[in-house]
């Protein structure tokens, strides 16, 4: 089976590091014109260093008011036509560690959603026009284990956002699903890819550590590479029936 997107627009987000740098890069490789969007300027210039031909980036924070929709129709504007495939990869605990629910502010709680859920909703919702007029689409949401379960972090708002996030991935597959638009869900287990889930790892310690990897059928612990691997097929003809589905990738938990 060979998975290719030559000629395709793909959009990532939070492709300065981790699984969106692996999953623009990828993507890349396999013919797409890529355009990434991610805080940090310098992070996106390594993604892009990769294949500057091929990858085009844009700092932007898709919590600030309009932002997210900005970034969509400057996407569209710089390839001259709708995006094919979106990746809605932006998320995280934005800094937070796990605290007593009543010594958690309200501000956190927000700052959590707007990253993880209301970004996802306002991208799809600036990139759905031009999907519906072209007739077809992939929409790729990251979610987490985390939004099927309990969240190994501990936070109650990462753990609701990413809840949130699988509801909506499943609600925008039957509402844009008639106009020929697929909208799945890549759900990773524990993946220690970024700043927050490496400390989060050491903070187990050797025992703690060992218990996580024995919970694990496959032993071992995931890489970025396996969560852009599952966003390829998704976004794939391959994966042309596939809807509404959440795939968690994880290792057999």
């Amino acid at each position: 089976m060979k998975i290719d997107f030559a000629g395709q627009v793909v959009a990532v987000t939070g492709a300065g590091h981790g699984f969106g740098r692996a999953i623009a890069q990828g993507f890349a490789a396999m013919g797409a014109r890529v355009f990434g969007c991610d805080l940090s300027a310098e992070e996106l210039a390594g993604t892009a260093a990769a294949a500057p031909e091929a990858i085009s980036t844009d700092a932007f924070d898709l919590t600030a008011p309009g932002a997210a929709r900005a970034w969509i129709a400057r996407v569209e504007e710089k390839a001259g036509k709708a995006i094919d495939v979106l990746v809605c990869n932006a998320g995280g605990v934005r800094g937070q560690v796990n605290r007593p629910l009543e010594e958690v502010p309200e501000a956190d709680w927000h700052a959590i959603f707007d990253i993880n859920l209301h970004a996802a909703f306002n991208l799809t919702a600036a990139a759905a026009p031009g999907m519906k007029q072209a007739g077809r689409g992939r929409i790729v949401t990251i979610s987490s284990g985390a939004g099927l379960q309990r969240s190994l972090t501990g936070i109650q708002a990462y753990c609701s956002a990413k809840h949130g996030l699988v509801g909506l991935t499943k609600q925008l597959a039957f509402e844009l699903g008639p106009f020929g638009i697929g909208v799945n869900s890549v759900a990773p287990g524990f993946v220690p890819s970024n700043p927050a889930s490496i400390a989060q790892f050491e903070s187990y310690g050797p025992e703690g550590q060992k218990r996580l990897v024995e919970g694990i059928a496959l032993r071992r612990l995931g890489t970025a590479e396996d969560i852009a691997n599952a966003v390829f097929f998704l976004a794939s003809a391959q994966a042309g029936f596939i809807n509404g589905q959440i795939l968690s990738v994880d290792g057999g938990r």
